[in-house]
């Protein structure tokens, strides 16, 4: 069986030398060729690859200017598009692969080829200059015992037919491509297997902070949510994302509220509405800061969700622009090609 590997790479280079080194050292003694997707220049030296690897480069050198939508399924796809296998490793490129259930995985998939995906714990560790250390032990709560699960997140490991047969990941998604990918992967009666061991360590800057969300909103990740939701009005699946987005949802209308309650005030002298009102997110960040034990880390959880909610909205209305420049070139395999 011949295994394909797909790392896209959008200003992430600062862990990509971990990906890569990690990969290398698990797909030993595998058939198997890799593509390293580079959605934009970067500072960041490449790291050594090997001669299984290709470089894809879906920016204009000498303009810098992305070739391609800047989402993760566009980069993801255009990866594909260079990549053989019969099965393909999707790996962001700020995860460490554990070698462990790399085989597993790969084992899994020659004794179950009609399983459509499979999966792992992913782990959260933050690096600074503090030095590293763990964040939350799974990412997406997929526990520790084999299971079927509606979607991937950071790492997958995805039969081609079954990809090639679902549409593979939605590129005009800012975000919510992988959740997205599993409601059509499921509605074909297709199934995705979590194993119920580490699948590796997604690493970060120390989360939550003001630069993460500042970042989310620049890029767009945030606005994935409404995408989603406008690509699925009045289809199945549509109450599934909304349930997925449901604490977005009563963030935001709990703001419209206050508004409401606001413009009652300027009107009628009265701010009866505004002081009733008040107690909504008082309660909330009372409630966030016993739950986490921490005032800031509360303020930050309601940040976030405001902001997503945001975005959300946004996203409802809002769509990536597609540039009209070529079609990404694959590059033979150069160690000067950064990310």
């Amino acid at each position: 069986m011949r295994i394909g590997v797909v790392v896209s790479c959008y200003r992430q280079g600062l862990f990509l030398p971990r990906t890569v080194a990690a990969l290398e050292g698990a797909l030993a003694g595998e058939d198997w060729r890799g593509v390293l997707e580079l959605a934009a220049p970067s500072d960041e030296p490449a790291p050594a690859l090997s001669d299984r690897w290709r470089v894809v480069a879906s920016f204009d050198p000498a303009s810098g200017r992305p070739r391609r939508p800047l989402t993760p399924g566009a980069g993801r796809m255009t990866g594909l598009a260079a990549c053989e296998g019969e099965w393909i490793f999707f790996v962001d490129s700020d995860m460490e692969l554990d070698a462990s259930w790399v085989r597993a995985a790969i084992e899994t998939a020659r004794r179950e080829p009609e399983l459509a995906g499979v999966g792992g714990r992913i782990e959260e560790w933050f690096v600074d200059g503090a030095g590293e250390r763990p964040g939350q032990r799974d990412l997406y709560r997929t526990g520790d015992r084999d299971r079927a699960v509606g979607y991937l997140g950071n790492v997958a490991f995805y039969r081609r037919d079954a990809l090639e047969q679902a549409g593979g990941y939605d590129p005009a998604l800012s975000s919510d491509e992988d959740f997205e990918l599993g409601l059509r992967l499921r509605s074909r009666g297709l199934t995705i297997r979590c194993l119920g061991q580490r699948a590796g360590r997604h690493w970060s800057a120390p989360r939550p902070n003001l630069r993460e969300l500042e970042r989310r909103w620049r890029t767009g990740l945030c606005f994935g949510q409404g995408q989603v939701l406008r690509l699925y009005l009045g289809r199945r699946g549509f109450g599934a994302l909304l349930v997925r987005q449901w604490i977005y949802v009563v963030t935001i209308a709990m703001w419209t509220l206050g508004l409401v309650a606001l413009a009652a005030w300027a009107i009628t002298g009265s701010a009866r509405a505004l002081v009733l009102w008040a107690l909504a997110p008082l309660a909330l960040l009372a409630f966030m800061t016993a739950r986490k034990r921490s005032l800031r880390l509360a303020i930050f959880s309601l940040l976030t969700w405001t902001l997503n909610g945001l975005g959300m909205v946004v996203g409802l209305f809002h769509s990536p622009a597609v540039p009209t420049a070529p079609a990404p070139a694959a590059e033979p395999r150069e160690g000067s090609a950064g990310c």
